[in-house]
């Protein structure tokens, strides 16, 4: 399924630097859900610690059902990853899409760049993540009130001093993949808060939702989306092979 996408507000163009949310575009809308490619650097719901526009208030009443502070939201992506996310339009569909993603019936797969060469060209890191000890805004294996986390990885490329990946989500938890590629001693290039290192003039974390796929909550239909590289992570990519 390959729906035209068209920018949420009308408008496809990215948005200047003056505090306004970067363009986002919707590549699939019904009675019941949408499917969103979110930008970097738009945070997906309202926080404490985050003023400005989040993916909820560019929406506004596309979205529907749960929390009126994050309403529709099935589940979310890092500020600074880009990629695709199906939000629901109504408590039903909400509820379905969240069961789906509790019983791991919703496909979530990325497209990363590790640093170092990964030994293993497939594999699954499985480890719990809670919140780490002296910094809250990061995620660690075995941090405080840990819950089980599984990333499943294939590496599609070996690069001289990176390793080009996919990976899928068993589990869901904050800053997953991050924090796990990190705890084997490969943290993702870009991402500072990880240890990674700020290569190729990527300003974010190279981390990119890639494939979506579940059915549909009222038909039953699979849903199967995908997403390319955008251009600054392409741009990395190309200057990771080049080396």
């Amino acid at each position: 399924m390959a729906p035209e996408a068209r920018g949420a507000s009308g408008d496809d163009e990215p948005r200047g630097d003056d505090g306004s949310a970067p363009a986002l575009s919707i590549v699939h809308l019904d009675d019941d859900l949408a499917v969103i490619e979110k930008p970097a650097g738009l945070v997906v719901h309202p926080a404490p610690s985050h003023t400005g526009a989040t993916l909820v208030s560019e929406l506004g009443d596309l979205l529907g059902g749960g929390d009126p502070e994050r309403p529709g939201i099935v589940h979310r992506l890092d500020k600074d990853t880009s990629g695709l996310i199906v939000v629901a339009r109504n408590p039903e569909a909400l509820a379905a899409l969240q069961e789906a993603v509790r019983e791991r019936r919703v496909e979530r797969r990325y497209l990363a760049l590790a640093g170092g060469r990964l030994a293993s060209r497939t594999g699954t890191i499985d480890a719990p993540i809670g919140r780490a000890a002296k910094r809250r805004t990061r995620m660690a294996v075995a941090g405080a009130a840990s819950r089980e986390a599984r990333t499943h990885f294939e590496v599609l490329e070996l690069l001289p001093r990176e390793s080009y990946v996919e990976a899928r989500l068993e589990t869901g938890r904050t800053h997953q993949i991050r924090a796990h590629f990190a705890a084997i001693g490969h943290p993702l290039t870009g991402d500072s808060t990880y240890g990674g290192a700020e290569r190729h003039g990527l300003r974010r974390q190279f981390l990119h939702a890639h494939r979506l796929a579940f059915r549909h909550p009222s038909t039953g239909t699979p849903m199967d989306f995908s997403s390319p590289l955008p251009a600054d992570l392409e741009a990395a990519l190309e200057a990771a092979r080049g080396e």
